[in-house]
């Protein structure tokens, strides 16, 4: 009798549904299970700084002289900066359509004193990108130093002699190899790490029921606007763009992203799927390690087209709650810092409502009013981490047909 082997997507989507039911009906036995799910994620952070790493290296090395390092850049900041402006420009356009905030009611609000709240300024966070220490910034894992480092490296790799190049190059692509085969290791563990961390997540909103009826009460129009506008972005307007400039199916290839998809939306890391986007988009879309090891990681790190339209609307929302009217000009404002505050945030779980105190700060609205928000934070990470890794998956496809590349769509 032949053996049914189900798709890995599958997989995953079956243990989501289950995870649900677990932890709405056994919700007491989510808790002993949790670190099935907190291995899993520890696995994939593991192999995250080692395959930026290694893939930035031998991909910068391998575009060869500077005017194509040049030309790539071009082609990613302009695709990265375009798309999250629209995405903000969405979100903002859809929470003044729907007025979620407008009888909010304010008694909901929660606690913010537990919020790591950064008050880091815009020209520090630029400094920061030059690393003082490149090792201490790869313990801490703040991808944006490293990733400034290691280009700079990829790039003068090609300046030196042939043979320490090829030398070098060689080892940083065993690298590679062999943390992609870790990768494909760990990538079948993932249906129940996601049964764990789903199950857990349904479990502790069950246990408390204030929660519950914030869910289903004021803030419901809330969360059904930023999933209304992530569907928007994920579902139209970046197939658009993918078949505009491309004319490929953009939802053959939303297919083959179903993997690292699905784990973004579990887990709500962008950096914990990275290594699974990267596997997908050369095994099965066929771009080149080339493309795809410039392109998603710097994606990974500033590229956050979920993050954006979520720190717009959630802006307004707080707004709208409060009775205070923004003008067209504060309004344009709030999209141009949710922009500069995407690029800023870490592809780490709550990084978004951590920089939303930067967008709440520019047009001074009171920070208490994140506490509105805080008892639907993990609804909307879930959806907004999903179209972030969509975003970049999607950059790499338009990227590499512009670069002459023949693809599997």
């Amino acid at each position: 009798m032949k053996k049914v082997k189900i798709a890995l997507h599958w997989q995953i989507l079956i243990a989501i549904g289950l995870a649900v039911l677990f932890g709405i009906f056994f919700y007491d036995y989510a808790a002993p299970i949790k670190w099935i799910g907190d291995i899993f994620i520890r696995a994939l952070k593991m192999i995250a700084i080692p395959i930026v790493v290694s893939s930035l290296i031998t991909g910068v090395a391998n575009l060869g002289d500077s005017k194509d390092l040049g030309r790539l850049s071009l082609k990613t900041l302009s695709f990265y900066i375009g798309t999250t402006a629209i995405a903000a420009v969405v979100g903002v356009f859809l929470v003044n359509l729907f007025k979620p905030g407008v009888g909010a009611d304010l008694n909901l609000s929660e606690s913010v004193t537990n919020l790591a709240v950064t008050e880091t300024r815009f020209v520090d966070q630029i400094v920061a990108i030059v690393p003082d220490n490149v090792f201490g910034e790869l313990s801490k894992g703040n991808l944006l130093p490293i990733i400034f480092f290691t280009i700079m490296f990829g790039f003068f790799l090609t300046k030196v002699p042939v043979k320490s190049k090829e030398v070098m190059t060689s080892f940083f692509q065993a690298i590679f190899d062999i943390i992609m085969k870790m990768t494909m290791f760990i990538v079948k563990f993932t249906p129940y790490g996601v049964f764990a961390i789903v199950a857990n997540i349904i479990a502790e909103q069950q246990g408390d029921a204030d929660k519950l009826y914030s869910i289903v009460g004021s803030l419901g129009l809330y969360t059904a606007v930023v999933w209304l506008a992530c569907l928007v972005m994920g579902l139209v307007v970046l197939p658009s763009i993918v078949y505009g400039f491309t004319r490929y199916n953009p939802f053959k290839h939303i297919n083959q992203m179903s993997v690292p998809l699905l784990t973004a939306f579990s887990t709500s890391s962008s950096g914990a799927a990275l290594p699974l986007a990267l596997n997908a988009l050369q095994e099965k879309t066929g771009v080149s390690n080339k493309i795809t090891s410039f392109v998603m990681p710097l994606g990974t790190t500033i590229n956050m087209n979920g993050t954006a339209l979520y720190e717009g609307i959630t802006a307004i929302f707080i707004a709208q709650a409060y009775g205070i009217d923004l003008t067209i000009t504060q309004q344009v404002l709030v999209i141009a810092t949710s922009v500069l505050a995407a690029i800023g945030a870490a592809g780490v779980p709550m990084a978004g409502l951590v920089m939303m105190t930067i967008v709440l700060g520019v047009v001074g609205l009171p920070l208490e009013g994140i506490g509105l928000v805080l008892a639907v934070q993990q609804l909307c990470d879930m959806i907004r981490t999903s179209v972030n890794v969509y975003g970049n998956t999607a950059a790499t496809v338009v990227i590499a047909h512009s670069e002459g590349e023949k693809l599997n769509l």
